[in-house]
């Protein structure tokens, strides 16, 4: 999805009440205004740079169409349009309303250097900037709700921003269609999904693959019935779900087969009871197709392996239509890099490498 500021070059004039709606003049309050106007918790965020809840706060899962402005200044800063869900308990965003209203600075947390993200005439802390976001953009803006005001669509002209009511104009904004934002595949780009059992052990061969065609990658869960599944849910085996990771791909750059070969290798494809030290159906080995197109190559695939002597039959790997992805917990999400001792040692203890080296000779 190209970004509305590039879809929609269009100045408008609203007429509101009789008289032409005026620009909003931004401005940062006196630190004895801010003390009456902000309660304790807004203060403490935008103020100090505290950070709040996650789930218990105001915006995480608002879904209404609308624009996000600074709680202290009133400058517009996102809107609904460039708004996911990334599972952190937090407001995500792709992108800024307005770039030129964000700056971004260099801070350290508990992980070590990151990007701060700061308003610019109300120098409010926002939250974070990271680069684990969908695409187009790859990148997460999550932010503190109390730093924030909610303009509802159809309440901008009477607060005053009238001027952004034109972005709305063609755009789809249900809720659906809004929780995909930045996810859906373009006529250049399209998504693979993979089960190979333990998602943290899928994701880092397709990430070593960014700078060759992939664009972005997530896990998470697919194939079940019920309807927003947990790792809990998932992992007890009685949802229906599979582990699986989330592709998405430009497909002038690299072509879904090669991402085929890329997954066999990562996988057992005789274990029909799951992968490695993993049992249950939920850690089964499939590919969900996207497409026909998607069907016939793996079948493709699958018969040169058996024709090379690299498979034989009986294979376990199943051939599945794709359904509804649910993205994992934020903390599952490159596991591999953010707990890399745990990883190695959870990966070598599960027996994988040596599996993988038995099936595979290695290559």
């Amino acid at each position: 999805m190209l970004h509305h500021s590039l879809i929609f070059m269009v100045i408008i004039k609203i007429i509101f009440s009789g008289s032409e709606v005026s620009a909003l003049e931004f401005k940062k309050p006196s630190q004895e205004e801010l003390v009456k106007k902000l309660t304790p918790l807004q203060y403490a965020v935008t103020q100090k740079s505290d950070t709040e809840k996650p789930f218990k706060n105001e915006y995480w899962n608002n879904e209404e169409p609308g624009i996000y402005v600074d709680i202290v200044s009133g400058e517009p800063l996102f809107s609904s349009i460039d708004k996911y869900k990334s599972g952190t308990g937090w407001p995500s965003f792709t992108q800024p309303l307005v770039k030129k209203n964000i700056v971004e600075k260099s801070d350290f947390g508990f992980l070590g250097r990151r990007t701060e993200v700061r308003s610019k005439i109300g120098d409010s802390h926002l939250g974070h900037v990271f680069k684990d976001g969908p695409a187009p953009t790859g990148l997460r803006y999550c932010l503190n709700s109390a730093a924030l005001r909610f303009i509802p669509k159809d309440k901008l002209v009477e607060n005053g921003y009238g001027d952004y009511v034109a972005i709305f104009a063609n755009s789809e904004t249900s809720p659906e269609n809004n929780s995909e934002a930045g996810d859906k595949p373009t006529k250049l780009n399209s998504v693979a999904i993979f089960a190979g059992g333990c998602f943290w052990c899928m994701q880092s061969p397709f990430d070593k693959l960014k700078n060759g065609g992939v664009i972005s990658t997530y896990v998470g869960y697919m194939g079940g019935k019920k309807l927003n599944p947990t790792y809990k849910d998932v992992s007890s085996g009685d949802s229906g779900h599979r582990e699986v990771i989330e592709i998405v791909f430009d497909q002038q750059k690299i072509s879904f087969e090669e991402l085929l070969g890329v997954f066999w290798q990562n996988i057992d494809p005789y274990d029909a009871q799951g992968q490695f030290c993993d049992k249950g159906e939920q850690y089964t080995s499939a590919v969900f197709y996207q497409n026909e197109e998607q069907k016939n190559i793996f079948n493709k695939v699958k018969q040169k392996l058996i024709s090379e002597g690299k498979l034989k039959e009986p294979i376990a790997t199943a051939l599945l239509p794709g359904s509804k992805f649910y993205r994992a917990e934020e903390y599952h999400q490159s596991y591999y890099e953010k707990n890399p001792i745990r990883y190695k040692y959870y990966r070598y203890s599960c027996g994988r490498d040596k599996r993988l080296k038995e099936v595979w000779g290695g290559k």
